[in-house]
């Protein structure tokens, strides 16, 4: 049991649930002051909102005398899936770069990189279900694009982290300023992209800035199911996808060779080089791998065909992206942790639609909970090392109270006392 705590892994795992809990805290406190301040909530609404800040996902609808009422609610939990997804894969993005000792703040950009080349040639390519304006339907299967479609978008995502890898392993300019410049290039030529294009949806109410839904070319992800087990929401075969992603990245981290390479990487990068590792390939390689997964995070909520592109982006960059940096904090960069921690951020973000469906309390209130989180994050890497040097402290002085005293040091002038008859003495 004693190695279990001692785990680094456990210790992971401990530092970041307390970062949660102190970020669920500060939210409930939060909300019962504002209940307490506010005469037409009070402490029966602040009740109420503090459970919706647990169990939002589980909450329904309010009963015949008003009283909120929880239980299975398949459209949550599948809008809950929906939104994990995104989450899932750029949290990827980020936890693939860090093993590399690289901090991936590109996977906005590469996000944007992967949507437009997704529907670009989801939409481009004209399939036998076509509907589009000006372009005639074919015989191309609607599957065929939607692979082509997906794996244009990971590729696109791939060249465009690989940008800010190749810029620090030939000139050891740093990551971060790199994929900032990334970010805001790839805004703005996604802008560009479709504004001189024809995909603009100018049908469905008269739309501005928007793109065509993929459905107009009858592209979508196959629903594998999950639309049977949560009817009513935007779930489909995207999730079980970016879950099998992490277990693929997982298995490259931890059972291969090139794996290895870039976790030696990551460790030092210089000893890494000295035992014959070639260091700048592998770090162009991680932020490759990291920006394919940022760009399959955007072909895979987008070729969901319920979803719509704003392509004016060049007015802010997509939150899915920085979402991923607390979503890979969390869980220790830990492939299959971004998973668990992926399901929670998605949580808290069904549990703020409810609070503002169910209560009078703002949706904004769980923002401030997963800014607290995010900070906190951060900061878990300190807790950590707060857990282990307490650990480390006790263990130090348990020894100390366990060891045996050393033997007294001999006066000077006085031989040393011997310790056992028939050794050491005078010379003969």
């Amino acid at each position: 049991m004693k190695e279990f705590w001692h785990k680094d892994g456990t210790r992971s795992v401990i530092a970041s649930l307390i970062s949660i809990l102190i970020g669920l805290g500060a939210g409930s406190l939060l909300i019962f002051i504002v209940g307490l301040s506010t005469p037409s909530l009070g402490l029966k609404s602040a009740w109420e909102g503090i459970r919706l800040v647990f169990a939002g996902v589980f909450s329904t609808v309010r009963d015949t005398v008003g009283n909120l009422t929880f239980g299975f609610n398949p459209s949550s939990m599948g809008n809950m899936l929906f939104r994990a997804m995104p989450l899932i894969l750029t949290g990827l993005s980020v936890a693939v770069a860090f093993k590399t000792g690289l901090f991936n703040i590109g996977a906005p950009g590469q996000y944007l990189a992967g949507t437009t080349a997704t529907l670009f040639i989801a939409l481009s390519l004209p399939s036998s279900e076509m509907t589009l304006p000006g372009i005639a339907p074919t015989g191309i299967p609607t599957w065929v694009v939607w692979i082509l479609a997906f794996l244009g978008g990971m590729l696109a995502g791939a060249l465009w982290g690989a940008i800010p890898g190749l810029l620090k392993s030939l000139l050891n300019i740093n990551e971060v300023l790199a994929c900032i410049m990334t970010n805001w290039i790839a805004a703005n030529l996604v802008t560009w992209v479709f504004d001189v294009s024809n995909l603009k949806n100018v049908v469905e109410n008269t739309k501005s800035g928007y793109i065509y839904k993929t459905t107009v070319n009858g592209v979508a992800t196959a629903d594998m199911g999950l639309d049977q087990l949560f009817p009513g929401s935007q779930v489909n075969g995207g999730i079980l996808i970016a879950m099998a992603l992490a277990v693929i990245v997982y298995v490259i981290f931890s059972k291969t060779t090139l794996g290895y390479q870039l976790k030696a990487c990551g460790a030092n990068r210089y000893a890494a080089r000295y035992a014959g590792i070639k260091d700048k390939r592998n770090i162009v390689l991680s932020m490759a791998i990291a920006g394919s997964l940022a760009g399959a995070a955007g072909a895979l909520y987008y070729l969901s065909g319920n979803t719509e592109f704003f392509w004016s982006t060049y007015q802010t960059l997509p939150v899915e992206g920085f979402n991923g940096i607390p979503v890979a904090l969390l869980a220790a960069n830990h492939p299959i942790g971004v998973i668990f921690t992926g399901l929670f951020m998605s949580m808290l973000d069904v549990s703020g639609s409810q609070l503002k469906n169910l209560t009078a309390y703002n949706e904004y209130i769980t923002d401030v909970i997963i800014a607290v989180i995010v900070y906190l994050s951060a900061f878990s890497l300190v807790i950590k090392m707060l857990i282990t040097g307490r650990k480390k402290r006790r263990a130090a002085e348990s020894a100390a109270t366990t060891a045996e005293p050393a033997p007294p040091e001999p006066e000077p002038g006085e031989a040393p006392a011997q310790v056992e008859s028939g050794k050491g003495g005078e010379a003969e």
